[in-house]
């Protein structure tokens, strides 16, 4: 049986996986990470949770002896609100950046795991909208330099990585709730109240629904496991026709479809 583990699988998008994959993918066995001292509730019973400290790699030692080398792992774990990475910078590169999760990988005989590892559309400077993979990055706060550190740390140590650049991820609340303030659900409780809302209006944001973006994680982990996918090195955002390397590849959905990766 093939082994996916979710890095973050206590986070918002990380519930989202967990659910869609125990609901539908019974070929899987699966597990995830989660940072605080006791997992999320209402987990599935097949799925086995771990406490890893992605600063200092704690939980990593395990993972291999109970769980093993993973053929797959999704990482979510981020130190994702940018006021708390302005207040930390050490912090926020040592957790957003994954060195730790990395060299992990590295430590097996076989580099055969394929990385899928999510990034953030602030990487940009954010001065126009629809940016494309191969746009400059020019981060302008803490966060957006800490995940351009791991999209190079990832690029420079190894070699089966997808890296996705999502803006605003929107969509339901979790079984278990996330401390994290959400869009709608944001908006639901000022509005409620009968409240005004003021919202960023010197921003570029292109929102994503939660389930799309899960559907895209399911679809590069079937065709990995499946053996369908050669390309190894992927930078997927939204458009790119630009093939600058034979060997480093930027790809977007529509794309990939044409050319039957999808």
């Amino acid at each position: 049986m093939k082994r996916l583990l979710i890095i973050g699988g206590s986070g918002y998008l990380g519930q989202h996986l967990l659910q869609s994959f125990s609901d539908s993918s019974p070929h899987l066995s699966t597990a995830f990470t989660h940072h605080s001292s006791s997992p999320p509730q209402s987990i599935p019973d097949a799925i086995i949770p771990f406490q890893l400290d992605l600063h200092t790699g704690q939980g990593f030692h395990s993972i291999t002896n109970q769980f093993g080398q993973p053929d797959i792992v999704v990482n979510c774990a981020a130190l994702s609100v940018p006021r708390a990475c302005e207040t930390d910078p050490a912090l926020a590169m040592s957790v957003n950046v994954p060195s730790t999760l990395v060299k992990w990988l590295s430590s097996f005989t076989e580099c055969n795991t394929l990385l899928i590892h999510l990034s953030t559309d602030q990487v940009y400077e954010g001065t126009k909208s629809f940016y494309k993979e191969d746009d400059e990055t020019l981060p302008v706060n803490v966060y957006g330099k800490s995940k351009v550190a791991a999209e190079e740390y990832i690029f420079d140590n190894w070699s089966n990585f997808v890296i996705l650049r999502s803006s605003i991820i929107f969509g339901r609340q979790t079984i278990s709730p996330v401390s994290k303030s959400l869009p709608i659900q944001w908006m639901d409780g000022v509005l409620s109240k009968g409240q005004e809302a003021e919202f960023f209006h010197d921003e570029f944001r292109c929102p994503v629904y939660v389930k799309d973006v899960v559907n895209i994680i399911r679809l590069l982990t079937d065709r990995w496991i499946s053996g369908s996918i050669t390309v190894k090195r992927w930078l997927y955002q939204n458009l790119s026709e630009k093939w600058p390397d034979p060997f480093v590849y930027l790809v977007n959905v529509q794309m990939a479809r044409k050319v039957n990766w999808f």
